[in-house]
């Protein structure tokens, strides 16, 4: 069997690309189908741990993560094959089939296309033969004429897979019909026969104001526009492709005021979006010290470059209003790089941590002071840890996270670092990855996903999120309801 491929290709990144496809997942999902979702690259901080290969596990962008959840299929790393995770602005960790590659790291951008295609092209291959749809997301735009030779992740995957194609454009940005125009009118004119609709994202207003351009474009290009989404802030789906609203949300009156560091190297943020939904809670990016007031909570998200990101977190003067947030009892947590951050020490003997600039060839990097708030000392090691993660934690000290005592919870872990306490006023509270100061108010956990765990919701907040079920159905139903009568069925018709 080879499955029917539909793409999703957007004028831009951030159109709507990963929202759309988990939408088609979901729909074709309910009809009995078995999909599977793809993305033959992506670039994005935020990974989730799934099956390997070789009956172990690695990682994958979270986006195919999700899309694989809404298809109601395992997601396993064939899903994204490659997986770059911006360190620099010149520089990412390569990962391959769930696993990081120093080598492939090491190559340049234009370089590396030719030696991973295969097992990209293998990866789109072997879940055709396994599933009736295949899903796949191209990556920001299919007409950037500069990487069009080394392409893998939009028209050499088209072409693969001989995929049906939807071009999405967020309106809401303007141009979009100028955006539409452009792209369709950089591909080769083989590529521009794929295209089986144009689709408008995030539409605010009345759409009969539209007229006359969807009619306009149709003439100059013969595709029809076949959907046109409206605006919808509060779907639910975790943010795609690390793209996050810097809007502070609220649901309901606020009983509580959640603010995460946001800086520049942020990854797994789409952990958070759980507390998006809480009724009465008020969810904050800071990136300067005057975002923290009013803040209950200050939690220190994950990060790609944790040295890189500490050093950005001094220059703002944020450090020493956590300092004064941690002082005056207020709840402090660290995931991951947060935690590591937390500690005292933090050595990177090896420049494994994404360093800006990396530090030169068998050069030994010093020991970095980490923000002191708790007694704990990192080491970055060169192999990387991923797995998922079953945790029970242990007896906390009274203060905002006693709720957290006795509890099981899921999870994931992807770091590099191992931690280890320095002093008797680190309570472990999980062995091994997670730590409380003896006044109970500050937290350090390398296990990310934990707000996703209901039963962590319930006890630290006496609520409930929407399930992911509930918001994949949502997404799939929005998408029926607007898109052209009998566009979803046409594009799996043989």
């Amino acid at each position: 069997m080879t499955a029917t491929c539909v793409m999703v290709l957007g004028t831009t990144s951030g159109a709507g690309k990963s929202w759309l496809a988990t939408a088609l997942c979901r729909h074709y999902a309910r009809r009995g189908l078995r999909v599977a979702p793809f993305k033959a690259q992506n670039m994005s901080n935020n990974a989730r741990v799934v099956a390997g290969p070789d009956g172990g596990e690695g990682e994958i962008g979270s986006a195919q993560y999700f899309q694989a959840l809404a298809a109601r299929a395992r997601p396993d790393v064939r899903m994204n094959p490659l997986l770059l995770k911006p360190e620099a602005d010149t520089r990412s960790q390569v990962v391959l089939m769930g696993r990081a590659s120093a080598e492939l790291s090491a190559l340049p951008w234009r370089g590396r296309s030719e030696r991973v295609w295969p097992q990209l092209a293998d990866a789109l291959d072997a879940l055709r033969a396994d599933n009736d749809v295949v899903v796949i997301e191209g990556a920001g735009s299919p007409a950037e004429i500069n990487l069009m030779a080394s392409d893998v992740v939009n028209l050499r995957v088209a072409r693969h897979a001989d995929a049906r194609c939807l071009l999405v454009t967020d309106i809401d940005r303007g141009g979009a019909f100028a955006h539409l125009y452009g792209t369709w009118a950089l591909l080769p004119e083989a590529d521009r026969a794929r295209i089986a609709g144009f689709v408008l994202n995030r539409f605010r207003g009345d759409a009969s104001l539209l007229a006359p351009a969807p009619d306009m474009l149709r003439e100059l290009t013969g595709i029809a526009t076949v959907a046109t989404l409206p605006m919808w802030r509060e779907h639910g789906l975790p943010e795609e492709d690390g793209v996050f609203d810097d809007r502070a949300h609220a649901s309901g009156d606020v009983r509580l005021t959640v603010a995460v560091i946001a800086w520049p190297r942020i990854s797994n943020l789409d952990e958070f979006q759980p507390l998006k939904n809480l009724p009465g809670l008020r969810l904050v990016w800071a990136r300067r010290p005057a975002e923290l007031a009013g803040a209950d909570w200050i939690v220190l998200p994950g990060s790609k470059a944790t040295t890189a990101d500490l050093a950005w977190l001094r220059a703002q003067g944020l450090d020493a209003a956590i300092a004064r947030h941690a002082a005056a009892g207020g709840a402090v947590l660290g995931i991951c790089g947060g935690l590591q951050m937390l500690g005292a020490t933090l050595h990177d003997p090896l420049g494994v941590d994404g360093a800006d600039p990396a530090p030169a060839p068998g050069a030994a990097a010093a020991p970095v002071a980490g923000l002191g708030l708790l007694p704990l000392a990192t080491v970055f090691a060169r192999d990387k840890t991923v797995r998922r993660a079953r945790v029970r934690f242990g007896a906390l000290a009274a203060g905002p996270w006693a709720a957290l005592a006795d509890l099981d919870a899921d999870g994931y872990e992807i770091h590099h670092g191992h931690t280890r306490a320095t002093g008797p006023d680190a309570r472990e509270v999980i062995p091994g990855l997670a730590w409380q100061n003896a006044r109970g108010n500050v937290l350090g956990c390398y296990v990310h996903g934990l707000f996703e765990d209901a039963a962590v919701l319930r006890a630290l907040f006496g609520a409930s999120a929407p399930t992911l079920d509930a918001v994949f159905d949502g997404l799939a139903d929005f998408l029926e309801r607007h898109a052209a009568p009998g566009l979803l069925d046409q594009l799996i018709r043989p």
